[in-house]
């Protein structure tokens, strides 16, 4: 599989370097062509670096780690990205205090909205760029989930299989609207890490428990909750 990376910051240059690990043909992109080539040259396993126009240009996959630059402001072309699956890996900024204010509309949603063709899907935003540094070994020992959203069948299927092959367990999170959850539970790990001075990464594992075999404290009563 041809996968760009946009941007060449840690989640990009982390990711990039897994998914060439497992055989894929990986272009790190960057506003610097030089600085993209930089990337490439660390990352070895014959990954190839230049702007970003070129990383777009280049894959089937792209993995879009610029936060805040929507590609109508960050591409010469943005309409190169038409038919192509965007990974969007971004979360917002920590407010002081933690005092997140409601998503109304996720930055999923804002990219999807950017680039009405592209094939967007939520993915890799609810850890820290620490836990890619345990894949996939001994990271597949953890069950860490990778959240996947997006509205095209297909592409959310790409991305889950990509998130797998370097020791993740995806679920399929519905679509792209649910990325306003998934960006929510990413603000909620991030204060475990930061602002509960834990230390260590948090992550989530999901857990789906088979039903008891006895209801010995009486069962589900009915409720008004769906």
């Amino acid at each position: 599989m041809k996968i760009g990376i946009i941007g060449s910051g840690n989640m990009g240059r982390s990711l990039g370097i897994l998914w060439a690990e497992q055989g894929h043909q990986v272009f790190f992109g960057s506003r610097d062509a030089a600085k993209g080539q930089a990337v490439a040259e660390v990352a070895g396993h014959a990954t190839k670096g230049g702007t970003n126009d070129e990383a777009v240009a280049f894959a089937d996959v792209i993995l879009w780690t610029a936060r805040g630059i929507l590609p109508s402001n960050l591409l010469s072309k943005p309409e190169a990205l038409n038919g192509k699956i965007i990974i969007d890996c971004n979360n917002g900024d920590i407010p002081e205090g933690f005092e997140y204010p409601a998503i109304i509309e996720s930055l999923a949603e804002k990219l999807a909205k950017d680039v009405p063709s592209a094939r967007v899907v939520k993915a890799f935003n609810t850890m820290a760029q620490e836990v890619f540094e345990l894949a996939p070994e001994p990271l597949r020992n953890y069950n860490v989930s990778v959240f996947v959203a997006g509205d095209d069948e297909l592409a959310k299927k790409t991305v889950m299989q990509l998130a797998e092959e370097i020791g993740f367990v995806p679920v399929d999170s519905g679509n792209l609207r649910n990325a306003r959850l998934i960006e929510g539970l990413a603000d909620f790990i991030r204060f475990i890490i930061i602002g509960q001075h834990k230390g260590g990464y948090a992550t989530i594992s999901v857990n789906v428990l088979p039903a008891a075999e006895t209801q010995r404290l009486g069962g589900r009563q009915a409720s008004s909750l769906k």
